[in-house]
């Protein structure tokens, strides 16, 4: 009997309100979420039978424990789309071939993170390529508290990515299985975040929607009585409803709905019974052949024509896409659930012996999880590898990781089992393709400690580059050590692998004047083994130490790199040497190459689908950064890979132009990411000095100076003592110190310990520039913008002693080169710089160009800096409001306002450029024109008449 569809208007509109937006050009996904056999499926089978202006796809996850089938709902969505739009599948197939991995299997010696997104990209545009406007795609996953990992990526990345495609994504799952460390738990919380999500709760039926359901289910009215019945015991549940409408004499029946469920199994024949606890070990869907030839191994006198039809008839099994299927999944699981553990193991057995006898009856994660249950351990450690290498071929690192570790907990317990190094180096490499990479690090090391001598410098080598990933150069250079010391001093293409990475070790720690040397040796072994990829590695590495004024001998040799990387299909490498190029370009201060660099590159890692690799997301940060040094402010949207605890770069990026654009929340999400300091260097030096640079802007001063102290000492152990970064940060430091040192004198407070505090800071400048560099190279542009700068934040602190001006000249001039928003600060302390000189009609050209700068960025911190700078020194800068006008001149007003502080009239004069003796005079003018007898009075009067505010 089929399941009547009543009620739920509520949520048809919304999936139909959905599915019309997105025919529109307004993409989404609705996640629908209810406790098992609320009523999902019959929701959506409605849905899909009723759009009739839609292109529908069901698809569906299946329960295999900890053994997954990789992307099983996205294969079945492609196979079904293969039948619906053949051509549209076939041109996607052609510029997509990694999406071939779901169709037909393929074969590849290396998978990397980048081939997983290029078949990730590949289902975008086929789901793009097959929605039309008039026509959109409702792609429908139901089940998805038992998607395997990689399909869960898939989703995260399906509506990340969706932009204007007409397409409607619908993921059902059920709440009640969700327990606390439920892989779908964190899953369906972060998408339903994503703006262009919706969450439906499918709540049980009411009482009236019940009696509907029971009336449409039975063909007539059911008397009251009974509904209420049958709403009490069922709690509104449509299956637990329908299994006691169906039941007749519902009042004998058990109450719960298991015992419901056991009662009606009970009453069937008992072949049928036994065909249903065959189907059951399963899980809910079964392939038809796979489940006959089990039902006959564990039955030899079993009828399975006769008793498969029966069992269809009797609705315990249905035809689904191909399988035989449950009605409901809670019905599989009550038979399952009440098999003793002998009967469970033997059905489990039944298909060991059929799915090894005949591999085209199921997959090896099948037949692993049937062994694993079973148990027969050389069979599930045979399967398990087996599995593990069929998800590498699909692309699926997750999977292929979760394989490999219950083949590698299963080494002890099978005899002869041989040596586990190379699965536990494909762990690590499985590890790394899914970026979890301190399990990486982990895996690798412990294949490092069981190796033979042979195995062991190779080994090194791959655990060096785990370790990079993980951002431990210095711990990749111990390993690269080591596997020197221990290869043959003759050329290999292991030594130039070793020689390779231990370079970019040291270039990744800056301490170029070694690589130098090793990079020059690597090219050599290289070259002379013909070890293309190693030779490309070292390239690229080579370019990020050649001049930085000399770009064109950098682009030289990354355009060699580059072909020698394309020449062996290296795609990751490819998109690494051109994230150097642009890298490189940016150093050298050539910002309009950087840009042209970084959308070539870009427009490559889509063409690659590749977007969101690694250094396919370095080259967006580049972007984004060379946006913010040339005065683009605006906010930048932060893909979902790009986090900055898997090492995301853009997620730093945009604490820049947050700092200058003066965000409320900036300080905070600095310090939000504190713990990663030690883990990951590069956040300690982008959340640190921005942090320190916001916190100087409020007046913190104090905190300023910790945060970037704090982070020059964490970074002087992790990279070097004078490392170039540390410019930046005690620029910064410097900054904050004299904005201090400014205050105090203002108060005539001593200055002596903060002018003391700020000498470290400066001699830091001093001998990081002063480092030595490998032959011909500079410091770049922005290197010694910083340094200008951080000579005259020095002066400044001194108390601005003769020369100044000029220190902050060469500071505009330096950052000149193309930072805008830099220059322009520089400018507003130049303009400073020139009121204290006396110099007031150029002080007030320079203002006026930092303010017009500063507005047109939309860095508010600055123009109010600028603001409070022309009216402290009454400069004619355009939009400066007067205060007081009515009464008091703009300056009266200023002077009482800084009386109402307290102030002296000496520091009152140090505050607005002016004499003590010239503020004695505006202060007689004011107690005069407010008819006040002092000081004390003369504030309240100005406080009482509104003409000063409260400070």
């Amino acid at each position: 009997m089929s399941t009547p569809f009543v009620a739920r208007q509520e949520q048809v509109v919304a999936l139909a309100d959905a599915l019309h937006l997105a025919g529109s050009g307004m993409p989404g996904a609705v996640l629908l979420a209810g406790d098992a056999g609320v009523g999902k499926s019959a929701l959506l089978r409605h849905v899909a039978a009723t759009s009739t202006d839609a292109t529908v796809v069901v698809t569906h996850c299946v329960e295999l424990g900890e053994i997954g089938l990789p992307y099983l709902p996205f294969a079945e969505a492609v196979s079904r789309l293969r039948e619906i739009a053949p051509d549209a599948v076939a041109a996607t197939l052609e510029a997509r071939p990694a999406l071939g991995r779901l169709v037909h299997g393929t074969s590849s010696d290396t998978v990397g993170d980048g081939d997983q997104l290029q078949l990730f990209e590949g289902l975008s545009e086929l789901f793009a390529a097959v929605a039309r406007p008039e026509r959109p795609l409702l792609l429908v996953v139901e089940d998805a508290h038992w998607a395997d990992a990689s399909s869960r990526d898939v989703l995260r990345f399906l509506v990340t990515r969706m932009t204007r495609e007409p397409v409607l994504l619908v993921v059902s799952y059920r709440t009640d299985d969700l327990h606390r460390r439920h892989p779908w738990r964190p899953v369906a919380a972060e998408l339903a975040r994503h703006p262009r999500v919706t969450r439906l709760e499918l709540a049980p039926f009411t009482p009236d929607e019940l009696a509907q359901f029971a009336s449409a289910l039975t063909g007539h009215a059911v008397p009251e009585p009974r509904v209420r019945r049958i709403a009490e015991r069922s709690g509104g549940n449509a299956y637990f409803a329908q299994e006691l409408l169906e039941g007749g004499d519902d009042e004998a029946l058990p109450w719960t709905l298991a015992d419901v469920l056991r009662a009606r199994v009970e009453q069937l024949d008992p072949a049928v019974q036994q065909l249903a606890r065959v189907a059951a070990v399963a899980g809910r869907r079964v392939g038809e052949p796979l489940l006959r030839a089990a039902a006959r191994a564990s039955s030899p006198g079993l009828d399975v024509d006769a008793t498969l039809r029966e069992a269809v008839g009797q609705h315990v099994l249905g035809v689904e896409d191909g399988h035989l299927a449950f009605r409901h999944a809670l019905l599989g699981e009550a038979i399952a659930g009440d098999l003793l553990p002998g009967e469970r193991s033997a059905l489990h057995h039944a298909y060991v012996r059929v799915l090894s006898e005949d591999p085209s009856l199921g997959t090896p994660a099948e037949l692993a999880a049937h062994a694993l249950a079973a148990p027969d351990l050389p069979v599930a450690l045979r399967a398990s590898l087996d599995a593990a290498a069929a998800a590498h071929e699909l692309l699926a690192p997750q999977e292929e990781l979760r394989h490999l570790e219950v083949a590698l907990s299963l080494w002890d317990a099978v005899p002869d089992a041989g040596s586990r190094v190379g699965v536990l180096a494909a762990a690590a490499d499985a590890a790394g393709n899914t970026a979890r990479r301190d399990r990486a690090v982990q895996i690798a090391r412990s294949a490092v400690e069981i190796a033979d001598d042979d195995e062991r410098p190779e080994l090194r080598i791959r655990l060096a580059r785990h370790l990079q990933a993980y951002d431990r150069a210095a711990a990749a250079l111990a390993e690269t050590a080591l596997a020197l010391e221990e290869l043959p001093p003759t050329p290999s293409a292991t030594r130039a692998w070793a020689l390779a990475t231990h370079g970019r070790s040291l270039v990744q720690l800056d301490r170029d004047v070694e690589a130098f040397d090793v990079v020059q040796e690597a090219l050599t072994t290289a070259r002379n083994v013909s070890a293309i990829d190693a030779e490309s590695d070292a390239l690229a590495s080579l370019a990020m130490l050649v001049v930085s004024d000399d770009a064109d001998r950098a682009d030289a040799i990354l355009a060699e790199a580059l072909a020698a990387a394309r020449s062996v299909g290296d795609a990751e490498t490819e998109l690494r040497i051109l994230a150097n190029m642009a890298a490189g370009r940016y150093d050298a201060g050539d910002l309009t190459g950087t840009a042209e660099l970084t959308a070539a590159g870009l427009a490559r890692a889509r063409e690659m689908g590749m977007t969101d690799s690694g250094y396919g997301l370095e080259l967006a940060g580049y972007a984004a950064l060379t946006a913010y040094v040339r005065g683009d402010l605006s906010p930048v949207e932060v893909p979902a890979r790009e986090r900055v605890e898997d090492g995301g770069f853009i997620d730093l990026v945009v604490l820049y132009s947050s700092t200058a654009r003066g965000d409320a929340d900036v300080v905070e999400r600095c310090v939000a990411l504190d713990p990663l300091w030690r883990h990951i260097p590069d956040v300690a030096l982008a959340a640190g000095g921005c942090a320190a640079d916001a916190l100087t802007w409020l007046g913190r001063y104090d905190e300023a100076v910790d945060r970037a102290d704090r982070a020059i000492r964490l970074l002087s152990k992790a990279w070097l003592p004078e490392f170039f970064g540390g410019i930046w940060l005690s620029s910064l430091a410097l900054a904050a110190l004299a904005d201090a040192a400014a205050d105090a004198r203002v108060r005539g407070q001593d200055t002596a310990a903060l002018v003391a505090a700020g000498e470290p800071f400066a001699q830091r400048v001093e001998t990081t520039a002063a480092r030595p560099l490998p032959p011909g190279r500079r410091i770049g542009p922005e290197g010694l913008a910083w340094i200008a700068r951080a000579h005259a934040e020095h002066a400044r602190l001194q108390g601005s002693p003769p020369g100044t001006v000029e220190l902050w000249r060469a500071a505009v001039d330096a950052f000149g080169y193309g930072h805008r928003y830099e220059q322009a600060r520089s400018r507003w302390r130049l303009a400073e710089a020139l009121v204290l000189a006396g110099e007031r009609d150029e002080a007030a050209i320079e203002a006026q160009r930092a303010l017009d700068e500063a507005e047109a960025m939309g860095a508010a911190p600055l123009a109010r800096a600028l603001h409070e700078l022309a009216r402290r020194a009454r400069l004619p800068v355009g939009g400066v409001p007067e205060q007081g006008a009515d009464v008091l001149t703009a300056r009266e007003a200023e002077v009482l306002a800084l009386v109402a502080q307290g102030l002296s009239n000496n520091q009152i004069g140090r505050q607005l450029f002016i004499s003590g003796k010239t503020v004695s005079v505006h202060v007689s003018n004011v107690l005069a024109k407010l008819g006040a007898s002092g000081r004390a009075e003369a504030v309240d009067v100005a406080h009482r008449r509104g003409l000063i505010g409260v400070r």
